[in-house]
């Protein structure tokens, strides 16, 4: 494993910084974030023709730049310092790649150009708050109970006489729902007989769809209430969803591309917040270095040293487990807890740190507090994140040998002899 970057890594890192330091400051997030879509759609539209930083990870024959999941990855820790909003995680790291696996021929062929191109924006609507299940960042999604399980709540889906589909339901917490051009919507069809989960495909204009922005703890990432009135859909895919007969796994593929997407959207928000840890820690060093109490830097007391130091240590983790996960996505859950972590003890310290002007709401300090809260709240908590990539290592299991014991023996942690 070479953990070095190349040269193309390092110029989209030195760019994106350049040209984000320019236009991303925290006054400009904080106008950017209180217009009707969200994000500056001027700064998205430079990204996208500068960049191609939509299209990082698509393949060149849609119109994307073709690099690695790793240079996406590496592009948002640039983002995450200035906490830019956009629709970039919506669009590029959950959207595209589902149409990419999912897709049929000519879906791909006229979704993925404009969504690479930054001309089209997406959102998963995934229903209810079960964003993490259904990426299976949390727990094993691949049965597909987030979904509804066609008896109560949930998106349901049925086929019109004229072979239409027709979804009904609502999805809550969909990022940047109340803008994308287009929504992505897992939804149960088939009843109880032919349970599936299909993913359709939604536009912006359809008949019976109602969004509504919520109001969020951060803004920088939008929210939105999504309810489906009978609206018509397109599935995504190609033939007959329902070809094979039989009941079937309910999960199926789209549980299984879910899941697939989980993994790399987890490294890239792993990415974000040890890029946003980074850039609090760097503004309350600044800080301390300058305010001065009792005649001298507050930065020269040992105990600040101390606190800093442990949250150089922390984000130092944070950052070698987003390498690790850029290179093998299978890590990414470990990496987000461990960054989401690192962002919360390094945001909560900088508010300390600040005194009583990083107490104030209105303080800078305060964005990074929110994205670590955020963050966690729709993607974690960490003790989830961990004790799910636990259980997938495979830790909980008994030993080999040890079934006909008993679980309860089986995992019992051995005994040490009383001293003679």
């Amino acid at each position: 494993m070479d953990a070095a970057f190349t040269a193309e890594q390092e110029g989209i890192r030195r760019t994106l910084r350049e040209v984000l330091g320019r236009r991303c400051g925290p006054d400009r997030v904080r106008a950017a974030v209180r217009t009707a879509d969200g994000y500056d759609r001027e700064l998205w539209e430079q990204l996208s023709r500068e960049i191609g930083l939509p299209g990082l990870a698509v393949p060149e024959q849609y119109g994307g730049v073709g690099c690695a999941p790793a240079d996406l990855v590496l592009a948002c820790e640039e983002t995450g310092r200035v906490l830019l909003p956009s629709p970039l995680l919506a669009t590029a790291v959950l959207a595209a790649p589902l149409v990419a696996a999912l897709g049929g021929a000519g879906q791909r062929a006229a979704l993925l150009p404009p969504l690479a191109g930054g001309g089209l924006t997406a959102a998963l609507a995934v229903p209810g708050p079960a964003l993490s299940a259904a990426l299976g960042l949390t727990g094993d999604g691949a049965a597909g109970e987030w979904a509804g399980g066609g008896r109560a709540g949930g998106v349901q889906a049925c086929r019109a006489a004229g072979g239409a589909w027709r979804l009904y339901g609502e999805a809550a917490q969909v990022l940047d729902g109340h803008s994308a051009d287009l929504l992505l919507v897992p939804a149960h069809a088939g009843g109880f007989a032919r349970s599936r989960v299909l993913l359709f495909v939604v536009r912006a204009g359809a008949a019976g769809l109602v969004r509504a922005r919520q109001t969020t703890l951060d803004e920088t990432r939008p929210q939105a209430l999504v309810q489906l009135r009978d609206v018509e859909a397109e599935w995504l895919g190609e033939g007959d969803p329902f070809d094979g007969g039989g009941p079937g796994p309910h999960g199926g593929p789209v549980c299984g591309a879910l899941a697939a997407v989980g993994r790399t959207a987890a490294a890239v928000l792993a990415a974000e917040a040890a890029g946003a840890a980074g850039r609090a820690l760097e503004r309350t060093v600044e800080y301390v270095r300058t305010r001065e109490q009792f005649g001298r830097p507050i930065g020269s007391f040992q105990a600040v040293k101390h606190r800093l130091a442990d949250l150089y240590v922390q984000l130092q983790a944070a950052r070698s487990a987003v390498c690790y996960a850029a290179w093998d996505p299978e890590q990414g859950g470990l990496a987000l807890a461990q960054a989401l972590e690192a962002l919360r003890l390094v945001a909560g310290e900088a508010i300390q740190l600040h005194g009583g002007i990083g107490f104030t709401w209105e303080h800078d300090a305060h964005l990074y507090f929110k994205r670590a809260a955020a963050d966690e709240l729709l993607f974690g908590p960490v003790h989830l994140l961990r004790a799910h990539a636990a259980r997938r290592a495979g830790l909980f299991e008994a030993p080999a040998g040890a079934a006909a014991s008993g679980p309860a023996t089986a995992l019992r942690p051995p005994t040490r002899k009383a001293a003679v």
